[in-house]
């Protein structure tokens, strides 16, 4: 099995420059895909470099 990079919410919302609160809407609105592991919410690194290509080509 390969390593999965798997970001926090803060960690992601740190890189985008947004609010936690922000990356909760991508994750509601389908923009950005995520995975709950209990009661965490992990955003994969792959799903993450397409949600910035996708921002990036609008």
């Amino acid at each position: 099995m390969e390593n999965i990079k798997l970001y926090t919410i803060d960690e992601v919302a740190k890189i985008l420059i947004v609010t936690q609160r922000t990356v909760y809407n991508y994750i509601k609105s389908g923009s950005l895909n995520a995975i709950k592991i209990g009661k965490y919410w992990r955003v994969k690194h792959s799903d993450l470099e397409q949600f910035i290509e996708a921002g990036s080509n609008q």
